[in-house]
């Protein structure tokens, strides 16, 4: 039962809007952070600037304007 349950919260958290999460989405709205122009994720992606907490986990990212890495083409 144990393995069970610790295999069902990795498969949760890696469906988390993480910056290379199972699946591909733009991160979370949260209102504090969409008023700096940003998103949530756990972890900036590459391309991205830490600005912020959203709820004590999430971290509130603005897109990089200029000098991005070569990384971001990757995505």
């Amino acid at each position: 039962m144990r393995h069970s349950l610790i295999g069902l919260l990795f498969l949760l958290v890696i469906s988390l809007p993480s910056g290379n999460g199972l699946f591909r989405h733009d991160g979370i709205q949260i209102r504090t952070c969409t008023a700096l122009k940003g998103r949530c994720f756990f972890g900036c992606r590459a391309g991205w600037t830490w600005v912020s907490f959203c709820h004590n986990i999430l971290s509130c990212c603005v897109k990089m304007l200029k000098n991005n890495p070569p990384q971001v083409d990757e995505y």
